[in-house]
C-alpha cells in the first residue's frame, strides 16, 4: 500500500516516525509531506525518513496565514502525484490532502480548543483518534485510546534514554539541571494565546538558577538571555527527549513537552493562557495523576519549582507514579500500524474504542 503522512511540526515527526519505519520495513511505500517549521526537517533528516517539503512557516501568525495558499497548492500537486491509499495526519492539512486525492484519511487529534480546525477536518476524515482524556465529542467517527499522542514515541516499549546524554549536553555526571521551554505561539491552535512575557522569562530563569543549571529551549529563538545564569539548549533536537528524561524539572509555557516530560517521569510545570477551568483534558488528567502541575501565574510556577527542586524525594516519587501510570497506556505506534493494515475495521484494532462507548465519557467542553 501507499501511505501519505502530513507532518506540520516536529511533534508530528515524532508521532509517526516509528510507524513509518515499520510500514517501510513491511514493504509499503510511505511519503511524508512536511512543513519546514522549527526543527521538523532536521528531525526528518536525522531519522532518515522519506519526505518532501510542502512549504515553510515562521513562528508568527502572519507567516502562518500568508503561506497557506502556496502550501495547499503544493499538497494538492504532490498528493495527487503520489496517489496514496491512506492519509495520516493531524488536522486541516491532512484532511485537505485526503480530500484532494479522494483518499481515506485518519486523523490523530489532541487539542480541544481548535474548533475551527475540527469543523474543517473532521467531516472529511474516515476516522478521528484522540486520547480518552479528550473531552469534546467529534461525532460517529471518533475513536479514543488510553494514552496521549506522545505514547507513539515515549512509551517504555519504544523509548530508552541515551545513557550519554549528560556528556552530550556538556554537563557533569551528577550535575542537576532544569529544562525551560518557551513557546513561539505561532501554530494555528495557539492563536489568541500566550505564555511567559520577556520580564517573566528573565525572572523565571534567574530563580531556577538558584537551584540548578538552566538549559533554555526557545522555539522562537528571540529570548534575551544576556546576563542571565543560563545557556541555550544547543544539542540536536532529536536528543531533547533524552535530555528531558535526565532533567530534574521542566518548566514550560508550551504544551507537548509537558506531556513528554510526564511520560518519561520528569516533574513538569506548565503555565500559559490555556490553563484554567476549561483546560484541555490531557493536562487535567496528567495533573490528576500527579505527573505535572498547571499554574496560572508566575508566582505559582516559582513556588512549585521550589517545592519540586527542594525535596530529594521528588525524583523517586515521580518515577514510581510514572512507571505505574505509563505502563497502563497503549503503545500508539502499534495502534497506528494496525489501523494502517486495515483502516476499514477500526472496531477490531486493539487499544481503540468508539468514543461513544467509552465508559469514562465526560461532558464536552465549550470553547
Amino acid at each position: 500500500m501507499r501511505y501519505l503522512v502530513l507532518a506540520n511540526t516536529p511533534a508530528h515527526v515524532h508521532l509517526y516516525k516509528h510507524a513509518v519505519r515499520e510500514l517501510i520495513a513491511d514493504g509499503h511505500d510511505v511519503l511524508i509531506l512536511a512543513r519546514d517549521y522549527g526543527c521538523t526537517v532536521a528531525l526528518l533528516d536525522e531519522y532518515g525518513l522519506p519526505y518532501r517539503v510542502y512549504g515553510t512557516c515562521g513562528t508568527t501568525k502572519g507567516s502562518l496565514l500568508k503561506n497557506l495558499p502556496a502550501q495547499f497548492t503544493r499538497i494538492l500537486t504532490v498528493g495527487r502525484s503520489f496517489d496514496p491509499d491512506l492519509v495520516f495526519g493531524m488536522g486541516t492539512y491532512a484532511a485537505f490532502a485526503g480530500a484532494c486525492t479522494r483518499t481515506r484519511t485518519i486523523l490523530v487529534l489532541d487539542s480541544e480548543p481548535t474548533g475551527l480546525d475540527h469543523s474543517l477536518s473532521v467531516p472529511v476524515a474516515a476516522a478521528v483518534l484522540t486520547p480518552a482524556a479528550f473531552r469534546n465529542d467529534l461525532g460517529d467517527t471518533h475513536y479514543v485510546f488510553d494514552g496521549f499522542k506522545e505514547c507513539a514515541y515515549l512509551h517504555p516499549d519504544v523509548f530508552e534514554p541515551a545513557p550519554d546524554v549528560r556528556a552530550r549536553l556538556g554537563l557533569d555526571p551528577d550535575e542537576r539541571f532544569v529544562v525551560v521551554r518557551f513557546n513561539a505561539f505561532g501554530s494555528h491552535h495557539d492563536v489568541g494565546h500566550g505564555g511567559f512575557d520577556p520580564a517573566d522569562r528573565r525572572r523565571l530563569v534567574t530563580h531556577l538558577a538558584e537551584h540548578a543549571t538552566v538549559l533554555v529551549s526557545d522555539e522562537g529563538g528571540d529570548s534575551d538571555l544576556s546576563g542571565l545564569p543560563a545557556r541555550r539548549y544547543e544539542a540536536h533536537p532529536a536528543l531533547l527527549h533524552d535530555a528531558l528524561a535526565a532533567a530534574s524539572l521542566l518548566v514550560a509555557d508550551t504544551q507537548t513537552m509537558v506531556t513528554e516530560a510526564a511520560l518519561v517521569g520528569t516533574p513538569a510545570i506548565r503555565s500559559n493562557s490555556f490553563v484554567g477551568d476549561d483546560d484541555m483534558g490531557n493536562f487535567v488528567e496528567l495533573e490528576r495523576r500527579g505527573l505535572i502541575r498547571n499554574c496560572r501565574t508566575l508566582d505559582a510556577v516559582l513556588d512549585a519549582a521550589d517545592e519540586f527542586l527542594g525535596s530529594p524525594a521528588v525524583a523517586t516519587e515521580w518515577a514510581a507514579r510514572q512507571e505505574e501510570y505509563v505502563r497502563s497506556l497503549v503503545d500508539l505506534t502499534d495502534v497506528l500500524t494496525s489501523v494502517a493494515a486495515d483502516p476499514t475495521d477500526l472496531d477490531g484494532v486493539e487499544g481503540l474504542r468508539p468514543r461513544g462507548a467509552d465508559p469514562r465519557r465526560e461532558r464536552p467542553l465549550t470553547h
